[in-house]
């Protein structure tokens, strides 16, 4: 509640808007002590304190939309806008900073590289890794994958993966579990059409990988995509702080209809992740 300011004390009347206009029966003053003189505005006071509640007014105008924008994109980044239902767009993808720097050579010592992570090769029916450029939220990206479906549509196939990289989270750095939630948002909004998909996180916590901080999320994403045979997958998204100021991250994503084995292999390779120097 408010109450309104005579330019020389606080009334006794109240509101609980600011913005309302002092009632017409007055507002009140508090009790005084015998023989004081009974105050009120001037003229000249009366034309202060409307000019001071125009100047409160304007501020409350001016905090309310700056509000406003600041929850619509501390939505976009954590939740997505409300009104887009629970399939975030493409917005919430990072937009990768230019480097000049080239990958270093993968070592031929059986595992598969990619940023600063490296995990064991996966065996038939894994293809052989190979690099992946379509990745929205990494770049010296290897990745592994077998075929699950077909030509769903002229231009797509469906695939269980596996992959390594560095992580690409915008400008600046981000902390392990910032940068899972930018790729979950990310990945809900690119690589499955335009269905809406629904997230059920099974594990959503820190953990370690050799020594480094690291954050995990496993969630299921639910979908209705035509022609596609199946209706959801596991992905799996570990975020490792490699460097002071990168990160590297292991994505999985195993369709509902795929070979359990599949899940079991991407987790075995998750099981033995390294961090390269």
């Amino acid at each position: 509640m408010y109450r309104y300011w005579t330019g020389s004390s606080w009334s006794a009347a109240i509101t609980n808007n600011p913005m309302q206009a002092p009632p017409s029966d007055g507002i009140g003053a508090p009790p005084r002590p015998a023989g004081q003189q009974a105050w009120g505005p001037t003229p000249q006071q009366s034309r202060r304190q409307t000019g001071w509640w125009l100047a409160v007014g304007a501020v409350v105008v001016v905090l309310a939309v700056l509000a406003y924008f600041a929850i619509r994109n501390l939505g976009g980044l954590l939740g997505g806008d409300p009104s887009a239902g629970s399939n975030p767009t493409q917005n919430v993808c990072p937009k990768e900073v230019a480097t000049t720097v080239s990958p270093a050579a993968a070592p031929n010592d059986g595992r598969v590289h990619g940023g600063a992570l490296s995990y064991p090769r996966l065996g038939n029916p894994w293809s052989a890794p190979t690099v992946e450029t379509r990745v929205p939220f990494g770049r010296d990206v290897l990745t592994q994958t077998v075929m699950i479906q077909e030509s769903y549509k002229p231009t797509g196939s469906w695939v269980a993966s596996v992959l390594v990289g560095e992580l690409i989270a915008g400008d600046g750095f981000f902390s392990p579990q910032q940068g899972s939630e930018i790729v979950v948002k990310c990945s809900m909004g690119v690589f499955y059409d335009d269905a809406e998909v629904v997230r059920d996180d099974k594990v959503n916590k820190a953990t370690t990988v050799d020594g480094k901080d690291a954050w995990l999320v496993e969630t299921h994403l639910s979908f209705d995509i035509p022609n596609l045979n199946t209706k959801g997958e596991l992905a799996i998204i570990l975020i490792v702080a490699t460097r002071a100021d990168s990160s590297s991250i292991f994505y999985a994503s195993i369709p509902d209809n795929a070979d359990p084995q599949l899940l079991s292999d991407a987790r075995a390779a998750m099981a033995d992740l390294r961090v390269e120097s």
